[in-house]
């Protein structure tokens, strides 16, 4: 193992640690990335489906469905770009791989704007995820096609000012905490 790899495997277990803490509080509320996306109304817009300790952004997925579509990822094979299945509040769901939820019937559409779960964060946009490098894959093809917005969701106690980032690792445009909204750069 490499020392980036062991320093980024160091931070991903710190980063879990605080963000179980954090959860282990009471769930997070989305006010914000609801706040944030309505400013996008009737764009394309990718969530997820909250998986062990993360930050949940339903109910913000469920008030973006009214206005606009909404997809979750689909993850399709290793080393690989995610796939984007549209999503709509109540429609049934099922086990994919990795554990994540996805609809039953897949549909396939393309998000400009995609929600980004991650273990840590950087107030300078960067992201420190699982370590299978799907996002990454995704937001570089995406962005090559046109502007996408990566919108970083996570718990303020999951930020780490000292992540271990390498050139493939594509930045977070917005964090969106319990607390605030933090604009890289600004």
């Amino acid at each position: 193992m490499s020392a980036l790899e062991e320093t980024k495997r160091a931070a991903r277990v710190a980063g879990f640690a605080r963000r179980a803490a954090h959860a282990a509080a009471g769930p997070g509320p989305a006010g914000h990335l609801s706040a944030l996306l309505a400013g996008h109304r009737g764009v394309p817009v990718s969530g997820y489906m909250a998986m062990r300790s993360e930050i949940d952004p339903l109910p913000a997925m469920e008030e973006a469905a009214a206005h606009g579509p909404v997809c979750v990822p689909v993850i399709e094979a290793k080393a690989q770009p995610l796939k984007f299945a549209l999503w709509e509040p109540g429609c049934e769901m099922v086990d994919g791989p990795f554990g994540a939820r996805v609809p039953k019937a897949l549909e396939f559409i393309e998000p400009e704007i995609l929600i980004v779960p991650l273990v840590a964060f950087s107030r300078s946009g960067g992201r420190l995820g699982y370590g299978g490098g799907f996002y990454d894959r995704t937001l570089e093809r995406l962005r090559a096609r046109r502007p996408t917005l990566a919108v970083g969701f996570a718990y303020g106690a999951q930020e780490d000012p000292a992540l271990p980032l390498e050139p493939t690792d594509q930045p977070l445009d917005v964090i969106v905490t319990e607390a605030e909204v933090i604009t890289p750069g600004a």
